[in-house]
């Protein structure tokens, strides 16, 4: 009788928890909102008997089945087989300034913060589709929004730059990076950020109450990355149409493997194959053992 166990981590939900509206998710007429959704999920698979652990994984072993994975709480658990749906994480600049005001008007999600900073001006980072959604969901709330892109030209959508340009409440500066996030006052908050032009190294600075950091997602891999194979851009390698990582039984679905989808729906569509592959794996070792002991 398979018995699975979902060890929710950190985030319970994963980014889907600090979404606002999901509109792309197949059976909803209408948007949805994340939370909610992922709610309904763990409410789902409780349902079919699965059994929910809040606690955190921090070391795993898995160089021999069953699987060996440590909690934070000291809790082992042991596994016949494993699938990995970590997901991403969002990256950072790596400025000293950006660390000294996390939480005191740095963020690097819209839809937490985004109501702190109704009608006060924003500056928003990077130039992907993370980053114009940001910006887009800032302008409903905030008086003014800056986004910062290095390049001259946008990686987003095409829909979601058309939207961005007509929006009258956000300018963009082309070509320029932050050097570095100003601030100040008792208790500490931003006051502004220093831009450096990438062609020529000008300095110049710029009001603002706030910096959204959106420059992408960093996929959860640091348990498993000198276990499992990885792509060359740190996503988890698994087999072609398939969740097989490099070791036998381990599975990874969603984010901590997708570099090129990364959408609710097909996340959700990698974990029904993990878990119908780790299903087929459990029943062939089965019959195999089974044949073993007959001999």
């Amino acid at each position: 009788m398979i018995e699975p166990t979902l060890v929710a981590g950190i985030q319970p939900g994963g980014q889907l928890t600090i979404t606002t509206d999901v509109e792309n998710y197949p059976g909803f007429a209408d948007p949805v909102m994340g939370p909610w959704l992922m709610e309904q999920m763990q409410k789902q698979a409780e349902n079919v008997g699965t059994k929910l652990v809040y606690d955190t994984i921090v070391k795993a072993d898995l160089s021999q089945r069953p699987f060996r994975l440590e909690a934070d709480s000291g809790t082992v658990f042991t596994a016949d087989t494993l699938v990995i749906a970590t997901g991403a994480q969002a990256r950072w600049l790596g400025l000293p300034s950006e660390q000294d005001y996390m939480g005191a008007g740095v963020s690097a999600c819209a839809t937490c913060d985004g109501f702190f900073y109704r009608n006060r001006e924003v500056v928003v980072v990077g130039g992907g589709n993370t980053a114009v959604e940001e910006a887009l969901y800032l302008a409903n709330l905030a008086s003014k929004v800056t986004l910062v892109h290095r390049r001259d030209s946008l990686r987003a959508e095409k829909i979601l730059q058309d939207r961005l340009f007509r929006n009258p409440k956000i300018e963009v500066v082309w070509d320029h990076q932050v050097d570095e996030i100003l601030g100040g006052g008792e208790p500490k908050g931003v006051t502004g950020v220093r831009l450096k032009n990438t062609g020529n190294g000008e300095l110049r600075e710029i009001s603002t109450d706030g910096v959204f950091i959106a420059i992408g997602h960093a996929p959860s891999v640091e348990l498993f990355k000198d276990q499992l194979t990885l792509k060359p851009n740190g996503y988890l390698e698994t087999a072609p149409d398939s969740t097989k990582t490099s070791i036998p039984g381990v599975f990874a679905a969603g984010d901590v493997t997708d570099d090129i989808y990364r959408q609710a729906v097909t996340a959700a569509g990698m974990g029904c194959m993990a878990a119908l592959e780790a299903e087929k794996f459990l029943a062939e070792h089965e019959t195999a053992s089974t044949r073993q002991a007959a001999e």
